[in-house]
């Protein structure tokens, strides 16, 4: 039986990725990495994942507006509307990457309302939500327990089994990448370990976050088979454990034929 895998969280669609698309995809093909999810970080971002998508078969594209974009997004409303225009679309599968970021960012108003305009966008058209959230959870949770019925995946999870419970308690899943591969933190090892196999997601998140031993070359979808391989010693599974289970969480939450 040949694996198969989902990125679930990639962003070769990058008007400055390194590589080849053409050929990332076909790489990715070869290691068993069937479906990828271009993720959008901004309008003219999402417009780009919707393109790469539309082009391929087995890709897909989410529209975001990153925590990043805030002040700049959420005080122009004719962004905004055209925001709102890339939807519907059925190679859309998800709205994100958005979310709350203090890392980079102070806590902000306009963090806080971006994120309520792509939560309410998703409630009206019924779709799963790619979150980032970095040391921000505190903030996240009122904001999000305020809209009902909301789906969707935690990305690049690397906090602590404390975090992970608060995720799962909502129903949400979780997505590992190759942070994993590289971490010396016992407490998000432990959390790693500790994610149910019906709500755990493979991610790239490329071109960041190459996985050892590939650091220091760009990322790329294939490198999702080295995730899985690691997560799979990790926590004593087998390979195809997590290539089945990842692969069907994917396909449930985009709902992806």
């Amino acid at each position: 039986m040949n694996l198969q895998f989902v990125d679930s969280h990639c962003h070769i669609h990058f008007l400055n990725y390194d590589l080849s698309p053409e050929i990332v995809i076909n790489d990715a093909k070869q290691a068993g990495v069937s479906r990828l999810i271009c993720v959008g970080c901004s309008l003219e971002d999402s417009r780009l994942a919707i393109t790469m998508a539309q082009a391929h078969a087995n890709i897909y594209a989410t529209v975001g507006l990153h925590p990043h974009e805030a002040v700049t997004a959420i005080n122009d409303q004719k962004l905004l509307e055209e925001f709102n225009k890339l939807l519907p679309n059925n190679k859309i599968v998800a709205i994100g990457e958005c979310g709350l970021d203090y890392y980079r960012h102070k806590p902000s108003p306009e963090q806080l309302k971006l994120l309520e305009f792509q939560l309410g966008l998703a409630q009206t058209h019924n779709l799963p939500l790619v979150f980032h959230i970095r040391e921000a959870f505190a903030d996240f949770w009122p904001v999000f327990d305020n809209f009902k019925g909301l789906k969707g995946v935690v990305h690049s999870f690397n906090a602590t089994t404390k975090e992970l419970d608060q995720v799962l308690s909502r129903g949400l899943y979780i997505g590992l990448n190759g942070i994993i591969t590289f971490s010396h933190d016992e407490a998000q090892l432990l959390a790693a370990k500790a994610v149910p196999l019906d709500h755990l997601l493979l991610e790239t998140d490329a071109p960041y976050l190459t996985p050892k031993p590939y650091r220091g070359k760009v990322n790329e979808s294939k490198y999702i088979r080295v995730i899985a391989e690691f997560l799979s010693e990790l926590r004593s599974e087998s390979l195809k454990t997590v290539a089945l289970a990842t692969t069907r969480n994917a396909k449930f939450l985009f709902n992806i034929k």
